[in-house]
């Protein structure tokens, strides 16, 4: 118990820290919607990726990686130059909420426009024309059919 204490308050600390500046630095790609800065994970606010496991479907009914995909569409855009994350919250899991930036570009906004993520209007509204768009050009996971991915992880959890 009394390392869980101790542990619980560095957490504290590194979050409170986190809160009072920005994180910037070579980010590595966790997932379609997670990053990670110099051992700091930062879940990308107001959107929700396709998990890594996850499949969608093209138009014909051919399955493909979707969240794979999104995850390396962004380690793509990103390549190995700096990023810029604005901390936003720190969700339940203790990782930074951030909108993360690289020159000039809102990335969250990127993935979500690009069809790699959806708005994850249960915390933001701010990237819901971004999914209008995506969705009206069918771009990548709106090219067919896929489980939003709230939905694919509770059928994962069995519930």
């Amino acid at each position: 118990m009394r390392s869980l204490l101790i542990l619980l308050l560095f957490s504290f600390l590194a979050v409170t820290q986190a809160h009072a500046d920005r994180l910037t630095g070579v980010a590595s790609v966790i997932d379609g919607d997670t990053l990670e800065i110099r051992g700091q994970r930062i879940r990308l606010h107001g959107i929700d990726a396709p998990e890594s496991g996850q499949l969608c479907a093209t138009a014909e009914g051919q399955r493909w990686r979707c969240g794979q995909q999104a995850a390396l569409s962004l380690a793509d855009r990103i390549g190995r130059r700096q990023i810029s994350c604005t901390v936003r919250d720190i969700d339940r899991y203790g990782r930074v909420l951030a909108v993360c930036h690289q020159d000039g570009t809102d990335l969250n906004g990127w993935l979500v426009r690009e069809g790699w993520a959806v708005a994850y209007r249960q915390y933001s509204r701010a990237y819901i024309g971004d999914e209008t768009e995506a969705r009206s050009t069918q771009r990548n996971i709106w090219s067919g059919h896929f489980d939003m991915p709230w939905d694919w992880r509770r059928a994962q959890r069995g519930g």
